[in-house]
C-alpha cells in the first residue's frame, strides 16, 4: 500500500474535498485518478481485442451495446439498494472493510473525493459480471463457420461499453457532490436528488444518472414528500449501539462518527 501509495502523481497524495473544488479543479483530478485510467486502459484493450483478433458482426455488436447501456444502471440500482445499503455486510466480518470502503465511508463523508471513487478490485469483477455474459448470450445466435468469434466478440463490446459507462457514472457523481450548479437542467435535477439521497433521506434516490429504476420500484422521491429527515443517512443503520454488537467498522474508522460530516463528534 505505501509503495502505491508513493507511486501515485503528486496531485493524489493529498486528500480533496468537491465542496472546496472547482470545475476545472476537478476535471484535471479527474482525468489523474488511477482507477479512471485503468478504465479507460481496459476499454481501449477491449476495443483492441474485438478489432484485432475477436470481430462480431454489426447488429450483435449494437446489440450487446445497447443491452449493457439498459442492464448497468439497473445493476447499480440492485447493488446500491440491496446490497450497500443493507445492514448485513457489516455483520460479517470478511465484508465489513469492503462495506465500509465502497460506501459507508462515502455516506460519511460524501464529498471526499478519495473516498467517493471506487477501487478497481471491487468495480471490475462487477463490472464484467454485469456486462460480459450479457454480450455472450447475444452474440451466440450469430456464431458460425464464418463468425466464429461472435459471442466474444459481443461480450467485449459489452464489456468496453459497462467501462466507458463507469467512467461516465464517476464523472457525474463527482459533478453531484462539487461546489457547482450545473447549467443543464439534466444535470441540476440529477443533483438535487442525489444530495437528497446523502443529505436528507438514504432510503430511495438510488439512481445516479437515471432514476426510472427509483420510479419503477417505488424509491424515488421530492424532499417535500419526506419532511422528516432520516436519522441515518450519515451512518446507513451502523450506529453506535450496532458497533458494539459488530465492531469491525468502528475498529477500522477509530470509533463511530455521528452526525454531519460537517459538525461531528466520534463515538470511540
Amino acid at each position: 500500500m505505501k509503495i502505491a501509495h508513493a507511486l501515485r502523481p503528486s496531485f493524489w497524495r493529498r486528500e480533496h474535498h468537491l465542496d472546496k473544488m472547482t470545475l476545472k479543479e476537478l476535471v484535471v483530478a479527474y482525468v489523474q485518478y488511477p482507477a479512471i485510467l485503468g478504465y479507460a486502459f481496459l476499454a481501449a484493450a477491449a476495443i483492441a481485442l474485438f478489432a484485432w483478433r475477436y470481430a462480431a458482426p454489426l447488429a450483435p455488436t449494437l446489440v450487446a451495446v445497447a443491452a449493457a447501456s439498459f442492464v448497468y444502471p439497473l445493476v447499480w440500482y440492485v447493488l446500491h439498494r440491496w446490497v450497500l445499503h443493507s445492514r448485513w455486510m457489516f455483520k460479517v466480518a470478511p465484508l465489513a472493510s469492503t462495506w465500509k470502503r465502497i460506501h459507508y465511508d462515502h455516506h460519511q463523508d460524501p464529498n471526499h473525493l478519495e473516498v467517493l471513487f471506487g477501487a478497481l478490485h471491487t468495480t471490475v469483477p462487477t463490472i464484467a459480471a454485469a456486462t460480459l455474459p450479457v454480450g455472450w448470450l447475444i452474440g451466440l445466435p450469430w456464431q458460425d463457420a464464418a463468425h466464429p468469434d461472435a459471442a466474444a466478440g459481443a461480450a467485449l463490446a459489452a464489456f468496453a461499453t459497462g467501462l466507458v459507462t463507469t467512467c461516465f457514472y464517476e464523472f457525474c457523481h463527482c459533478i453531484q457532490h462539487l461546489a457547482y450548479k450545473p447549467k443543464s437542467k439534466w444535470l441540476a435535477e440529477m443533483k438535487k436528488r442525489h444530495m437528497a439521497h446523502h443529505f436528507h433521506d438514504e432510503n430511495g434516490n438510488y439512481g445516479i444518472t437515471s432514476f426510472f429504476w427509483d420510479k419503477l420500484f417505488g424509491t424515488f422521491y421530492d424532499r417535500p414528500e419526506r419532511p422528516r429527515k432520516s436519522p441515518t443517512v450519515f451512518n446507513l443503520g451502523y450506529t453506535p449501539e450496532m458497533a458494539e454488537r459488530y465492531p469491525r467498522v468502528s475498529q477500522l474508522s477509530g470509533g463511530v462518527a455521528t452526525g454531519h460530516p460537517r459538525q461531528r463528534d466520534r463515538v470511540a
